[in-house]
């Protein structure tokens, strides 16, 4: 079972830039555009390197060493040289509370 765990303040995250949290473990990219959250794997699929060091964009981040970009709301790449999507997670805002589950990949 999932459980929503409260990781920031909406009002801590700005507009278009990443921030990384740690939940149970797992690094995660929160990004506020476009007039939601999204949250992240915060490692690029095909390197090991934080996402949350790159830009948004049109909702999608870019991972800052070679340019693979991800949707923030699929995980998927929209091209080279990352082939692989990043899970994503759901978020939940309570007033101004920011809240995500991390399902534990097996």
């Amino acid at each position: 079972m999932s459980e929503f765990v409260k990781v920031a303040a909406l009002s801590e995250l700005e507009e278009d830039t990443p921030k990384r949290v740690e939940i149970n473990g797992t690094a995660v990219s929160l990004v506020r555009t476009e007039g939601e959250v999204f949250a992240i794997n915060d490692i690029c699929s095909h390197a090991n390197v934080s996402l949350s060091e790159g830009e948004v964009e049109d909702c999608h981040i870019e991972c800052w060493l070679h340019g693979s970009s991800f949707d923030l709301r699929t995980g998927k790449p929209d091209g080279l040289p990352a082939t692989r999507p990043v899970p994503v997670y759901p978020v939940k805002i309570e007033g101004d509370d920011v809240l995500v589950s991390v399902t534990q990949e097996s």
